[in-house]
């Protein structure tokens, strides 16, 4: 399955935040470009990375990690990362792993 991911940036309540819109499933194929684009947003010195999984349907074990390992790395480097507006299977799948806090999800 193919992924697509954009990147934008906004100011959103006074902080300057880098959005990643990623469009497709994340698996093991293609974890890779997520966090790619996860951490050249990382380096860019933004206050805050957003990654958004709105049209994100399914996510796999890797595609988990690699959003934990990148709140890790933004935890290092003194930067939010959240994640924004999971479909339910995702969120369900991030709540049963018990990753939720790590992550920062919100619903906006």
């Amino acid at each position: 399955m193919s992924l697509s991911i954009t990147v934008t940036n906004d100011v959103r309540d006074g902080v300057e935040e880098s959005v990643v819109l990623v469009d497709g499933e994340v698996d093991v194929s293609n974890a890779d470009q997520l966090r790619d684009a996860i951490d050249a947003r990382l380096e860019a010195g933004t206050a805050r990375v957003v990654v958004d999984l709105s049209d994100v349907p399914y996510i796999d074990s890797t595609g988990i990690g690699v959003l934990v390992g990148a709140a890790h790395r933004a935890g290092e480097k003194n930067v939010r990362l959240e994640v924004a507006r999971p479909q339910r299977n995702v969120a369900r799948v991030l709540g049963l792993l018990g990753v939720g806090a790590d992550l920062n999800i919100r619903e906006s």
